[in-house]
């Protein structure tokens, strides 16, 4: 019988764009940094795209951009790293939160969807209006049609966070904060430690952290 390493294991799972948080405890260890996708200092891409709400307005990020910046969230309706499960508490239960926080250091704050390939059923505009209403979102959600945004971001995961400053400069991308892993004993948050920072005209310690999610996806 041939054996398989746990690392092949996962990696054919991840293959197959499954990132149940059971699976990423798996040898799951320190937050590493990800050196892909959008660079720290980049500006925002396609800053003037129009994108429809779930309250039936279009938006760009432009618009939602306050003095301080942008909190830029990729996120869904279904992924347990979003909505949680057994294990892990899901961290939309920390949106409103960080959008409130966001707002009191002079950043907006959006949801972005970019499940294309799911568009016709779990994440569809009017399955994405349910579940906002069951959560009671305060914030913008928006649709990313063809998961183009996603794309110019280089986006990954649910959720994925893009933090930009008050000149559109990419400032913090990642992970919300590192307690996915039970194993942490020390929450490290990034996110909010990032908004914060921006609010007091501070330098941000923590730019870039792994993000952790179901994978988005494509068509």
């Amino acid at each position: 019988m041939i054996a398989i390493s746990k690392r092949q294991i996962i990696k054919k799972l991840i293959g197959f764009g499954i990132f149940l948080p059971t699976l990423l405890f798996i040898g799951a260890s320190s937050i590493n940094s990800d050196k892909s996708g959008l660079a720290i200092g980049s500006e925002i891409p396609m800053i003037d795209k129009k994108m429809e709400s779930i309250n039936n307005s279009s938006y760009n990020l432009k618009e939602l951009s306050r003095e301080n910046g942008i909190m830029v969230v990729f996120s869904c309706n279904t992924c347990p790293f979003v909505v949680g499960n057994g294990k892990f508490e899901g961290w939309e239960k920390q949106y409103n939160s960080l959008y409130e926080m966001a707002g009191n250091n002079g950043v907006g704050f959006v949801l972005i969807n970019s499940n294309a390939a799911k568009r016709d059923n779990v994440d569809s505009k009017d399955e994405m209006k349910k579940h906002a209403s069951s959560q009671k979102y305060k914030m913008n959600y928006l649709v990313d049609e063809n998961a183009s945004l996603a794309d110019a971001f280089g986006a990954k995961t649910t959720p994925h966070v893009f933090i930009f400053n008050g000149k559109n400069k990419l400032v913090y991308k990642g992970s919300i904060d590192n307690s996915w892993d039970s194993s942490n004993k020390n929450i490290e948050k990034y996110a909010s430690n990032a908004l914060r920072a921006l609010g007091l005209g501070k330098t941000i310690k923590t730019t870039t952290s792994q993000p952790r999610g179901c994978s988005i996806k494509r068509k």
